[in-house]
């Protein structure tokens, strides 16, 4: 397989503080991988650095090997689910979702809203499109989220945190909704502190602490039920 993203040697210090210390792996076109670690071990720091929402001190980062820059390209090809969802309070869900598609990509109202109204499909969440993130359980909101990052057809999704504020039977949902995109092809990087989570959805297992990676294992996804 092909790397579509590689993370090679880079380092991120804040004054006098090494938040990341010399971080290499890399991620193969259609593989999920999870990377887990205490409060404080530099995971979330490596994911914004990855999304271009921090820069780097040394090292590089390339997308399909090449050295990756701050243009909106490369953010609609590298789609963010944040941990607070950041859906917009004063739009529907579908308007969250069309969204990016017509701003930044330049597309159609009507394309985008009939791209939207597949993507809720796919969601599960079809009877929620003129609802607004307020009227949506924590669940629902990461669904919506997952769905506006869907709609710029990224070819690497980022989750942040996706269960840290759902119950167990919703983490299961995210779960299985991960499992359904992995086997459309698509890559996953995902920041979780929950190892029975990355079990279930990951082929490979990262694990940092104090801002060094100390351990890699391959799984093998496990069924969920």
């Amino acid at each position: 397989m092909k790397n579509i993203l590689r993370v090679e040697n880079i380092k991120k210090v804040y004054g006098t503080k090494e938040i990341l210390k010399d971080i290499s792996f890399s991620i193969d076109e259609g593989e999920v991988i999870s990377i887990i670690g205490p409060s404080g071990s530099g995971k979330s720091t490596l994911l914004r650095c990855i999304n271009l929402l921090e820069d780097i001190t040394s090292g590089q980062i390339l997308f399909h090997g090449e050295k990756i820059k701050a243009n909106e390209e490369y953010r609609q090809k590298v789609g963010m689910v944040f941990q607070n969802f950041n859906l917009f309070p004063h739009k529907s869900v579908l308007e969250n979702i069309i969204e990016a598609p017509t701003r930044a990509l330049g597309e159609k109202k009507e394309n985008a809203i009939n791209k939207a109204n597949e993507i809720l499909s796919f969601l599960g969440l079809s009877d929620k499109a003129n609802n607004y993130p307020c009227e949506l359980s924590g669940g629902q909101k990461q669904r919506v989220a997952i769905g506006r990052a869907l709609a710029l057809n990224p070819k690497l999704m980022c989750f942040d945190e996706p269960t840290s504020a759902l119950d167990p039977s919703l983490t299961l949902d995210v779960a299985k909704l991960i499992k359904s995109l992995s086997k459309t092809g698509m890559s996953m990087l995902i920041i979780t502190h929950d190892m029975e989570f990355a079990k279930l959805v990951s082929d490979k297992i990262v694990s940092m602490d104090s801002g060094k990676i100390i351990e890699k294992h391959i799984y093998n996804k496990c069924e969920i039920i």
